[in-house]
């Protein structure tokens, strides 16, 4: 099984492989950025929150300790899901502001910023999220989003709005707490604009008390000062994907899965041609080539020059890009985006810059009351529900009837009388070591097996009869996915009011576990 990249970084590992380790902070806020200018990334994230009706008095007090000549930012970001989509794409940037918040000082000023990914193309990504109301009944919205267009591009539609009226008319919470997030989601489309638009007002109106700033990286005076970033790539456009390959290949040499491979000619870079679609450019000879035409390097440099929204980064390229925007201190990143991070370091280097820290993201399951009681009974945590449900269930149930044959402490009784009967059987004959301990290995494992049939047996049982297994997965893994991964933040706030949210802003900045909702 191959080495788990994010594992290894959080224990203070992959050294040959990222600038910082983790946790850094000290030598992260030692470090400074002269080269980044400040007032003028102020005045267009200004212009920014202008447009999108977002510009009020606490997105002015972050604007001004941005502009400082000292300032610092912690930076996350996410796709723009529906209604803000899955639960962690709000932890993140709840981690973000928190991380700023205990890192702020006055004469050095840390400010969170959201960066939207609205030049993703992603559709399937996007358009689906989960919620769970009091009847227990899953919820799905799903929004035709077009295909292959970046979401910043894709104009919020009246028959969204109506899908999203739907879905809280019919979903069973206190009507204060639904008429609440209705309102939340009325400002958000209130101003029009794109499917990004609206992800980055629900955001800004979540979290923007606590300090964040939401960024559109399509927005025209944002992306103007990408655009040397962009141009300096353009240059050399297979040297990012040359050292990304070289990581991926010191990767393998060390047991782990490379997440970035970049074939031969294929750049970082995405052009968002005539129609609409953005398509990967891939470089053969002096010649960049999209899946449906070809352009020389005057085209695009001039495509940069007269819309630097067109030319935008792929996955490779813009933490990068980012980076050389903001005078990054840390970089909150979820475990595929450690990964990423991996085979980076050197793709900052052709830019002229250096890797910041990253900071693994906040990470929370939401304990409902119903659910606390029920994790109490059976004795178990929410990360071994989510590990193995029908298995939890059945060992408690075992454990209440008094069925000692699928206890753990009968394996173990077990495993220590066949140790002691290899071992004598070994010391009889030591060419039989190896054919007793395979026999020892065989027996166990099987029994084990029979252990976790019996136990899913008993919880297929009570769960035909009181439901108790399919409301934990409903809860802990909907849809077959852990909760924060799947489920909407949203569905708490319908449930509990603003309780959640509160409780959110009340953690560390690097909380990983579960809380409860009173």
């Amino acid at each position: 099984m191959a080495r788990n990249i994010a594992a290894e970084y959080r224990r203070g590992g992959m050294g040959d492989f990222f600038r910082l380790a983790a946790g850094d902070l000290e030598t992260a806020r030692r470090e400074t950025r002269p080269d980044v200018d400040r007032a003028a990334l102020a005045a267009a994230l200004r212009a920014y929150h202008r447009d999108l009706g977002t510009l009020d008095r606490a997105a002015e007090a972050a604007l001004e300790r941005l502009a400082h000549p000292g300032s610092r930012v912690v930076v996350t970001g996410q796709q723009a899901g529906a209604l803000t989509g899955p639960a962690y794409s709000v932890h993140k940037g709840a981690g973000a502001a928190l991380l700023a918040r205990s890192l702020d000082t006055e004469d050095a000023p840390v400010v969170a910023v959201y960066w939207v990914a609205s030049q993703d193309h992603d559709a399937e990504e996007v358009a689906s999220t989960t919620l769970l109301d009091f009847s227990e009944t899953l919820r799905r919205l799903t929004l035709d989003v077009p295909a292959g267009v970046p979401v910043g591009r894709v104009p919020w539609r009246a028959e969204w709005t109506a899908q999203v009226h739907a879905l809280l008319d019919a979903f069973d919470a206190p009507a204060e707490h639904v008429a609440s997030v209705r309102a939340r989601f009325e400002k958000a489309v209130a101003a029009g604009g794109s499917y990004a638009d609206v992800f980055a007002r629900l955001i800004q109106g979540l979290l923007g008390a606590a300090g964040l700033l939401v960024l559109d990286p399509m927005h025209p005076a944002l992306a103007r000062l990408m655009a040397p970033a962009l141009a300096r790539e353009l240059a050399d456009p297979l040297a990012s994907s040359a050292r990304i390959e070289d990581a991926a290949e010191q990767l393998l040499a060390q047991g782990f899965t490379p997440q970035l491979r970049r074939p031969a000619g294929a750049t970082n870079l995405f052009v968002e041609e005539e129609d609409g679609q953005r398509r990967l450019l891939r470089l053969e000879g002096r010649t960049f080539r999209s899946e449906t035409r070809a352009y020389t390097q005057e085209d695009l440099t001039a495509l940069l020059d007269a819309d630097p929204t067109r030319l935008t980064p792929a996955a490779g390229l813009r933490p990068a890009v980012q980076d050389a925007l903001l005078p990054t201190l840390a970089f909150v990143v979820g475990p595929g985006e450690i990964a990423y991070g991996a085979q980076l370091r050197e793709v900052y280097a052709l830019h002229g810059l250096q890797q910041p820290l990253l900071w693994p993201r906040l990470s929370v399951t939401w304990l409902e009351p119903n659910v606390t009681r029920l994790l109490a009974r059976l004795g178990a945590s929410a990360a071994e529900v989510q590990a193995d449900p029908a298995g939890v269930l059945g060992r408690a149930l075992a454990r209440e009837r008094g069925a000692a044959a699928l206890s753990a402490a009968r394996l173990d009784t077990l495993t220590r009388e066949l140790d002691a009967l290899a071992g004598e059987i070994a010391a009889l004959d030591p060419t039989l070591v190896g054919a007793a301990e395979r026999t020892r290995s065989r027996t166990v494992g099987r029994v084990a097996h029979l252990q976790n049939l019996a136990a899913a047996a008993l919880a297929r049982a009570e769960n035909d009869r009181s439901g108790q297994l399919t409301r934990l997965q409903k809860h802990l893994l909907p849809n077959g996915v852990p909760q924060e991964r799947e489920m909407n933040f949203l569905t708490y706030l319908l449930k509990h009011g603003d309780t959640p949210l509160r409780l959110l802003l009340a953690l560390e900045p690097d909380w990983s576990g579960s809380v409860e909702i009173p």
